[in-house]
């Protein structure tokens, strides 16, 4: 198909071509875009079926190495990248949506003017983003490219919707893919893409971030979704109890000890995956007795094995009761949108718990917090978690310090 730039007497001509079947080699694209290109087209314009994020990558060959003006796009919600990244390799121009409306593999337009600004894309521009799937919910984005822009770094922070995570890391190889953040269900896979592993993240087994060391491009895998998680949860006891001592909490020469407010407590954990495994291990090295529900018994007793705690049938969780004033820790993916209806633990069963922490923040108040707060717990949302252990993934992604204070601001301002 032919296509007119104008009607002027300078007009240009675009053929374009629909590439359906998936899998398209650079063997496949090449030969095509010369067919194309012996047209006598100005411009070459290829849409392509990707069947995994891994298909993009010949397009960003032929992007670089084509001698025509090319348009790319790779239809799909795995194709996004090939319009957020086209300018980084060259791209005539790049698609977006527009009205609000979500089009597989496109962005919208106030996206790409407000969140990426694509315009300072360049071929030196490194690239992060958060390996998931689903990722269409993930926040981070919205955080870590206002960041980049903020400290004056050179990079771009992306929705990566992965399949399979060492195929990713295998195709998407190069010093310019920099930094992950690594999300559902990937995070104990990818322990095992990595060439080394921080001591607090094999212990848990599981990654939340890897950093591509550009001296010889090895991968390295940490967490930090441990103290993120922790650190929410102790501060915001210390501020429900407005200075109250705890018995243990007694001060030695001046200075109060370093007992955590969690410690003997019980910390019932909901969910075994990679959040949960940084959660059970966060709250036993604090000294906290850890009880873990999870829909996959067996995935449980395991986790509750690694860190000395106890593992109950999921059904059995709204009915334990062996005390008050337990802490309650979700970690799993009940009541993340689009069902925010749903909740893991009944209302009544709340009033069990002095505090109740739900890693989920899409929505930002779910109805599990909703609900503690109405029988009087205290709450953490997921936010919070997010925002601290997206700080020290952005340390990790820049080798400097993160901007505290900004990131906290539009943490809280947009989400």
């Amino acid at each position: 198909m032919a296509e007119l730039m104008s009607r002027r007497s300078n007009s240009k001509i675009i053929v374009s071509s629909y590439v359906n079947g998936g899998n398209p080699t650079e063997e496949r694209l090449c030969n095509l875009i010369i067919n194309l290109q012996s047209t006598g087209a100005d411009v070459v314009k290829l849409v392509i079926d990707v069947a995994y994020i891994t298909d993009v990558a010949p397009v960003f060959h032929m992007l670089t190495h084509t001698q025509v003006p090319l348009i790319a796009r790779a239809a799909g919600d795995r194709g996004l990248i090939s319009q957020l990244l086209g300018p980084k390799y060259g791209a005539f121009f790049i698609c977006g949506s527009l009205g609000g409306k979500s089009t597989p593999g496109l962005p919208p337009l106030t996206s790409i003017k407000e969140v990426y600004k694509l315009e300072y894309v360049n071929p030196d521009t490194r690239v992060f983003g958060v390996i998931s799937n689903p990722v269409g919910h993930s926040k981070g984005p919205l955080l870590h490219n206002p960041a980049f822009r903020h400290t004056g770094y050179n990079g771009i922070y992306v929705p990566l919707l992965v399949d399979n995570v060492k195929e990713f890391f295998r195709v998407f190889s190069c010093n310019d893919y920099a930094g992950f953040s690594v999300g559902i269900p990937h995070k104990e896979a990818a322990v095992r893409c990595c060439d080394e592993v921080d001591p607090l993240a094999k212990s848990i087994g599981a990654v939340n971030t890897i950093i591509r060391r550009p001296s010889d491009s090895k991968l390295i895998g940490y967490n930090t979704d441990c103290e993120a998680c922790v650190t929410a949860i102790e501060d915001a006891l210390r501020v429900t109890f407005q200075g109250k001592i705890f018995p243990e909490r007694k001060k030695t020469h001046g200075h109060a000890s370093n007992v955590s407010p969690i410690a003997g407590k019980l910390f019932v954990l909901v969910g075994a995956g990679g959040a949960g495994r940084a959660i059970a291990f966060g709250a036993k090295s604090r000294g906290a007795r850890v009880v873990i529900f999870n829909r996959k018994y067996e995935r449980a007793k395991a986790l509750a094995a690694a860190v000395s705690g106890e593992a109950l049938p999921y059904e059995h969780l709204n009915d334990f009761c062996p005390e008050m004033g337990m802490i309650l820790a979700n970690a799993s993916a009940v009541g993340m949108q689009p069902k925010s209806d749903q909740t893991p633990v009944s209302k009544e069963a709340l009033r069990s718990y002095e505090l109740v922490f739900d890693a989920v923040y899409t929505p930002r108040n779910t109805r599990l917090l909703q609900e503690a707060a109405e029988v009087g717990a205290t709450v953490v949302s997921g936010v919070e978690m997010f925002v601290r252990q997206a700080l020290g993934q952005f340390k990790l992604f820049t080798d400097g310090l993160a901007p505290v204070d900004f990131m906290r601001r539009i943490v809280y301002e947009q989400f």
